[in-house]
């Protein structure tokens, strides 16, 4: 199990900084793996997210786009699977 949480003002929340706190920069990249990356793009659209790279196949194999979320974290959604056909 990955617990993902919106900021807190807690002991452990108190070592991270946002991203607005870094020039919008991130520390982490996170890839989350769908099924069919159209349907999570149109959905993420629809929500009036910010689209940081549009949809598009990928040269490494997969179709996927990158989003930043309102506290202004990147992610990065695809149907790239590293361990396909292993």
């Amino acid at each position: 199990m990955i617990l993902l949480a919106s900021y807190s003002d807690t002991d452990s929340q108190r070592l991270l900084k946002q991203p607005a706190e870094i020039g919008g920069a991130e520390t982490r990249h996170v890839y989350l793996l769908v099924p069919n990356a159209d349907e999570v793009y149109a959905r993420v659209k629809a929500a009036a997210a910010e689209i940081v790279l549009e949809i598009k196949d990928q040269s490494y194999g997969g179709r996927g786009f990158t989003c930043r979320d309102p506290e202004g974290h990147i992610w990065n959604v695809g149907t790239f699977d590293p361990w396909e056909g292993r």
